[in-house]
């Protein structure tokens, strides 16, 4: 449509370069030069400007060289190198160039530590939001058929992790050699590996290694990354079970969950073991397990004394106090 029958119909500037797809300057260009006759709807042509001669063009190969090279030499020795052979640009003009050019390095590649069956398994604790309020997912990876067990807790204490063991190993029936944690309070209480020391873990929960006969292994600090196999189920736990679920409750929720464990996360085909975890945890790994204790373990530490909620208080007796001397009144007043 044309520039003139825009403006007769009373469109302002705006209301006619939107819709045209042009800014409102092109719109006051066409009035100033008198360019009313100006089909808005036609394709327009702009004109192209290649890229003219740069002062670091003849630079460039010396640069190529270098990076291909010394592929991590920095912008700012580049520059140095350049300014000493004539170079007269500017440092922003070679850095762009450097950051286009420069190779990028080779991925690292993905270190899987694999152990035999029955010899580890992986913990770890996930927080989630549910609708009533924050939970802790406890979860154990083994290693080898990667069978995935978890649980929910209100609070991430001693006492929820070593229940939900106790839990977990009667559940498979076994006890793997070995327990991989990250650096949680409960088991570790101070780490001096990085300074040449040693791995000081809580006593309590020493004992209770022992009573269930595993070995306790901690990751080095910063250095989670080694706990691989339980970090990723967390990712799928989240992903798979948690998103868009509907959940009742924490009985639900734990339900649901032992729903979803059974006919779907350790049911599929593992990504990196190309098995199903239970079908290789039947066949290859239940049998590497050492046996179960014949009870549970009995703490050292006494339970905390929680207190009762306030409908379920004893309600306090009021006591009438009197001085001696109204006593006495009352025993003149009885008759003898």
């Amino acid at each position: 449509m044309l520039l003139k029958h825009l403006l007769e119909q009373g469109l302002s500037k705006t209301a006619i370069a939107d819709p045209a797809g042009v800014s409102r300057g092109l719109i006051y260009h066409l009035l100033r030069t008198g360019q009313l006759d100006r089909d808005l709807a036609a394709p327009r042509t702009g004109r192209t400007r290649g890229p003219g001669p740069q002062r670091l063009d003849p630079y460039k190969p010396i640069i190529d060289a270098r990076l291909a090279t010394y592929p991590a030499l920095s912008a700012v020795r580049l520059f140095a190198e350049c300014r000493a052979a004539g170079y007269p640009g500017s440092y922003t003009q070679l850095r762009v160039y450097v950051r286009r050019v420069r190779p990028a390095p080779p991925p690292a590649p993905a270190l899987r530590f694999e152990t035999p069956p029955g010899h580890q398994a992986q913990v770890d604790f996930a927080e989630v939001r549910l609708p009533w309020g924050k939970r802790y997912a406890l979860l154990l990876v083994l290693g080898y058929s990667r069978l995935l067990w978890v649980g929910f807790y209100p609070r991430q204490t001693m006492q929820a992790l070593m229940h939900g063991l106790e839990a977990a190993l009667s559940h498979w029936g076994g006890v793997p050699a070995e327990l991989l944690f990250d650096q949680l309070k409960a088991v570790v209480i101070s780490d001096e590996r990085p300074a040449g020391g040693a791995l000081l873990a809580n006593p309590e929960f020493l004992r209770f290694a022992s009573h269930w006969g595993f070995r306790i292994r901690a990751c080095r600090p910063y250095r989670a990354q080694t706990k691989g196999k339980v970090e990723r189920p967390i990712r799928y736990l989240r992903a798979n079970f948690l998103y868009g679920r509907e959940l009742l409750g924490d009985a639900d929720l734990q339900a649901q969950c032992a729903t979803w464990l059974t006919e779907v996360a350790n049911a599929r085909l593992h990504g990196t073991t190309g098995a199903i975890p239970a079908v290789r945890f039947v066949t290859e790994e239940l049998p590497a397990l050492r046996p179960c204790p014949s009870r549970c373990y009995r703490s050292l530490i006494p339970a905390p004394v929680r207190p009762l909620p306030p409908r379920e208080r004893p309600v306090p007796v009021a006591v009438e106090r009197r001085a001696l001397t109204a006593y006495a009144a009352l025993v003149a007043e009885v008759p003898a």
